[in-house]
């Protein structure tokens, strides 16, 4: 008989199976028992085999003859054999499912109802429940294929299963629906579903099979009810009934989406100090969160633990809630520092987010083929003037907070590059502060808009502004900035010239930099900025890099003042603003409010209301040099005179009977913005309300050194 001859065939799937085989190794059904085999498989054309080989050794007799393989797979236990025979068919797919599955493990589908008098498959005699051992590999095959559906989601354009992480559908790019976290919180729940009547048919099954008893089901602690989603804790909890849960949930909803990723990371570090984890305190601080930031009531809400968080509370609170030493040490190193400083926007958190909503608010972008984003309001920062009804003391404090003392002695003493000239610092009123500012990459945003704003760029909507602009007028730009390289180059006698192809992968850095959140920028994209706020900008800063051992590196070419040169200039304000640029950082520097000149100082008549203040400031530096105008075109460059009659044109500018030139930055408390004005002066209420302490301090060392 040939080789083929002696195999046997499945009656399922008519697969032809070695004769050792006890199952389909196509389809694993058990082989028919009255399948037997006559001949050797193994004979060849001695007899030797045949002869070693003894039949009557198998049980029975009436056993197949099959001879002894060490490649063949090893037998299994009966009870395994018959379970696998009660496997039930499915009537969508014809399936052969274990007797555990309520649904079909291939299309899903319910599996039907057995009438009383039907038996189930049986290879045996009788159709009594027999135990059976579980098969590791099947065991959870339904429960992984109904998880795998949790995970993806389908698109409503061209039914494409996506994974839960695409926020667009990878065949046809349509965006995800908002409502797929519902859709999968409903997965979930169907498919918990699902798992618990598998674990009761399970339950049923084990208790049919001998005992008696009744006994509870089994709960299995699944993984989807261990970890919860944290962006998810306000689900929990919830009581009442379904349309106050709704509303709830919407307003929820609501909280959740307006809240930045600075936020999730703040919850997430109250969380961490509740439970001990110190890495999500580390996150928040390594994204440059304010250790002192306090709890607010939506919030809380969020969190949904009232137990142990409350409305005010900061990361030291719940450190001391806690009695977490360790942290709590950390927590107030961190603490001490910032307490050094001080500025309005870290006063009134409230406000601030408020101011930062409306210059999102006011940024705008011009149509037409000069597609520059712009901001509509024209707001200028100055320090109250009321500081200087504060005590002595209390004024060196609140200076000592809101100014960067270092900045201000390098661009002062080291080099004087800011109030150089006793007439515009003293009789002109026209000193200027520069305000601390964070070290972040971000330094040259923050105080763009402290100088205008009082704020930082916390939430990027400058950088996302300035990034946009670049990209959508990047002819307009890229063409102003080849000019001015080339100029300067050639100015300081380099005498080098770029491919086109350098040129390009040079203005590609400078546009993948305005992308980077914290990446540092360059004179490019000041001058951009300058575009965006309608108004000039002039950077007092230090000429030179310098080593840490004081050695000259090279020229830092940011000083100069920036002009808005592709608006027209009836689209501008020629009210300018003055940043200072130090060892690699920009601060804001802004001055004092005065009780307005009238009529005084320049040498002409200002014709200003009492309320203005004006602020002078020098376009030339302390050897009486005009600043450098960046970015000018081929016609613009020229000598001095044509640059100053440029700086006339952009600029109110007049020269002081010290003969400086100078330009006047005026700004109004009645025409500042509301929310700047309120943010200030709860600022200034803060060192208000320390006043009579120091009175009253003072009042008593008088009357000791009068006693004495």
């Amino acid at each position: 008989m040939s080789e083929r001859g002696i195999k046997w065939a499945c009656e399922y799937c008519t697969y032809e199976n070695w004769p050792s085989a006890i199952k389909c190794t196509m389809c694993r059904a058990q082989r028919p028992s009255g399948t037997i085999i006559t001949e050797d498989p193994f004979k060849s054309g001695s007899s030797d085999v045949g002869r070693d080989w003894d039949p009557s050794s198998t049980e029975g007799g009436s056993s197949p003859l099959i001879c002894p393989d060490s490649s063949a797979r090893p037998r299994v236990k009966s009870s395994y054999s018959m379970e696998n025979a009660n496997k039930w068919s499915c009537h969508m797919c014809t399936y052969l499912n274990w007797p555990r599955a309520i649904r079909c493990t291939q299309c899903l589908s319910q599996r039907r109802t057995r009438s009383p008098t039907e038996s189930p498959q049986s290879s045996g005699s009788g159709s009594r429940p027999v135990a059976f051992s579980v098969d590791p590999c099947e065991e959870y095959n339904d429960r992984n294929k109904l998880n795998t559906r949790t995970q993806h989601w389908t698109c409503s354009v061209c039914t494409y299963e996506n994974w839960a992480k695409a926020k667009k559908c990878v065949v046809c790019d349509h965006p995800r629906p908002n409502n797929i976290e519902a859709i999968e919180l409903a997965d979930t729940e169907e498919a918990s579903s699902i798992i618990n009547e598998q674990d009761r048919a399970r339950w049923r099954g084990s208790c049919s099979s001998g005992n008696s008893q009744r006994r509870s089901p089994p709960t299995m602690k699944r993984d989807s009810e261990v970890k919860m989603d944290f962006q998810r804790i306000e689900l929990a909890g919830a009581v009442g009934s379904k349309e106050e849960l709704e509303v709830d949930f919407k307003k929820l909803k609501q909280i959740k989406n307006r809240m930045k990723k600075t936020d999730w990371l703040f919850l997430n570090a109250c969380v961490g100090v509740v439970e001990g984890d110190l890495a999500a305190i580390e996150a928040y601080k390594s994204s440059g969160g304010d250790i002192a930031r306090q709890l607010s009531a939506d919030e809380v809400r969020l969190l949904n633990r009232p137990s142990a968080f409350d409305v005010g509370y900061t990361l030291v609170h719940l450190a001391i809630r806690f009695q977490r030493q360790d942290m709590l040490a950390i927590l107030l190193t961190e603490v001490s520092q910032q307490a050094a400083k001080c500025i309005p926007a870290m006063v009134c958190p409230e406000l601030t987010e408020q101011i930062r909503r409306e210059i999102a608010a006011s940024l705008h972008q011009r149509k037409g083929d000069f597609a520059c984003y712009f901001l509509t309001d024209l707001v200028t920062f100055t320090l109250p003037a009321d500081i200087e009804d504060l005590p002595p003391t209390v004024q060196e404090k609140l200076f000592d907070e809101v100014l960067d003392r270092d900045v201000q002695k390098e661009l002062e003493e080291e080099s004087p590059i800011i109030n150089w000239s006793l007439e515009l610092a003293t009789r002109l009123d026209s000193r200027l502060y520069a305000l601390w500012n964070r070290t972040a990459g971000d330094c040259l945003l923050d105080s763009v808009l402290q100088a205008t704003w009082g704020i930082y760029d916390k939430d990027s909507v400058l950088r996302k502004a300035l990034h946009d602009s670049l990209h959508d007028c990047s002819h307009w730009f890229y063409t102003r900035w080849k000019d001015w390289e080339s100029w300067y180059s050639q100015s300081f006698g380099l005498h080098f010239s770029l491919r086109e192809e350098q040129w390009q992968e040079d203005w590609a850095f400078i546009l993948s930099l305005a992308s980077q959140p914290g990446a540092s920028l360059e004179q490019t994209h000041i001058f951009v900025l300058a575009h965006i706020l309608r108004r000039p900008i002039i950077v007092y800063g230090v000429k030179y890099y310098k080593s840490f051992r004081g050695e000259t590196l090279g020229y830092t070419r940011f000083q100069g003042v920036y002009l808005p040169l592709l608006w027209e200039q009836s689209f501008c304000w020629k009210s300018p603003i003055a940043l200072g640029y130090t060892r690699g950082h920009f601060s804001a520097l802004v001055a004092m409010e005065n009780d307005g000149y009238g009529n005084r100082g320049a040498g002409a008549n200002l014709n200003t209301d009492d309320d203005v203040t004006i602020t002078f400031l020098p376009l030339v530096d302390s050897e009486r040099k005009l600043l450098h105008v960046h970015f000018l075109s081929a016609q613009e460059l020229g000598n001095e005179e044509q640059q100053e009659k440029l700086l006339r044109e952009w600029l109110d500018c007049c020269v002081t009977e010290g003969g400086v030139l100078v330009a006047m930055q005026k700004s109004s408390r009645r025409r500042n913005h509301p929310l700047v004005t309120q943010m200030v002066e709860k600022w200034l209420d803060r060192y208000r309300q320390i006043r009579p302490c120091t009175s009253l301090s003072d009042g008593e060392e008088d009357e000791d050194d009068e006693d004495e």
